[in-house]
């Protein structure tokens, strides 16, 4: 098989929820971080007319793609043939659809939200506490939802898991330093259990010891 190229940013956590499925299915992949400032012209324009992170390219199939869920959904139906990461029964293959939607949707915009208002010179207490609420909503529903339960579908750790790994893994950051992990782990004990879980996945160790290379390489954000 041909490595897959997929274009991503140290910082940029959607790229690396992408890595961590490929990781996790053993696709050979080749990472090409594009710079922010280039994500609106070519040749990555060209690629992804969004003018976002990440995209992928896959030589094997024959296919660009862009939009993290698309091809996270890509992945799985195409090489997750034993389906270590997903289920082809029902209910659970619309469940891990539901999920991936929601980490999307929910999660990603909202922490990123609160990731660039945190991140201004100017203050913005109102966008602050807006998104910092909903990054508590976010976790709440993931709390309730893993209570009395290892993984979110059926019983073992799918792509919808895993797909909320990254931004969650950058709470201390996008919220600029002001994160209390401690109280959060005390406040939303399942998430918190569920992430210590998922991290000890050796391909997820892999992931993130690639992303703090990479960031480090890059300086402080």
């Amino acid at each position: 098989m041909q490595p897959i190229t997929l274009y991503s940013h140290p910082l940029g956590p959607n790229p690396w929820k992408v890595a961590i499925i490929l990781s996790s299915l053993g696709i050979p992949y080749e990472t090409v971080f594009v710079d922010f400032k280039d994500v609106k012209n070519p040749p990555f324009i060209d690629l992804n007319p969004n003018g976002r992170l990440p995209a992928i390219i896959d030589p094997n199939k024959d296919i660009q793609l862009w939009e993290s869920g698309a091809i996270i959904i890509y992945l799985i139906e195409t090489y997750d043939v034993a389906r270590d990461l997903s289920y082809d029964s029902f209910p659970e293959r619309f469940l891990t659809h539901q999920w991936l939607h929601f980490q999307t949707s929910g999660q990603g915009p909202y922490y990123g939200q609160l990731g660039w208002f945190t991140r201004q010179t100017t203050n913005q207490p109102v966008a602050i506490e807006r998104y910092t609420n909903e990054v508590r909503r976010v976790t709440g529903v993931l709390d309730r939802a893993l209570s009395g339960r290892q993984w979110l579908v059926g019983d073992k750790c799918t792509f919808a898991d895993l797909a909320f790994v990254p931004w969650q893994d950058m709470l201390c950051l996008i919220m600029g330093g002001k994160h209390d992990e401690e109280a959060f782990a005390s406040e939303f004990p399942n998430v918190h259990g569920w992430m210590e879980r998922m991290k000890q996945r050796p391909e997820v160790k892999r992931v993130l010891q690639e992303k703090e290379n990479a960031m480090s390489m890059m300086g402080n954000p």
